[in-house]
């Protein structure tokens, strides 16, 4: 059981890629595959997307860019 200081000292804890690999592609699938994980303190996203490299590390900088505005409150507006 988390005690309730645990929740909101990890507030102050920002998200971070922590890797970006390439793996197989899942079974079905085809292509380029990178399998990414995200931490914060303790806790972890870890999730699979295909393309290149290039493409994955802008995208997944953006969601820890997007985590981390949520965390403070901020919020951006919705693009078209």
């Amino acid at each position: 059981m988390r005690r309730a200081g645990n929740a909101a000292e990890i507030l102050h804890v920002p998200f971070k890629v922590e890797s970006i690999a390439e793996v197989p592609a899942p079974p079905g699938s085809d292509g380029v595959w990178h399998r990414y994980v995200i931490s914060q303190g303790a806790n972890r996203i870890t999730g699979m997307r295909n393309g290149d490299r290039a493409d994955i590390v802008v995208q997944v900088d953006e969601m820890v860019e997007r985590l981390n505005e949520r965390r403070t409150g901020k919020h951006r507006s919705k693009s078209k």
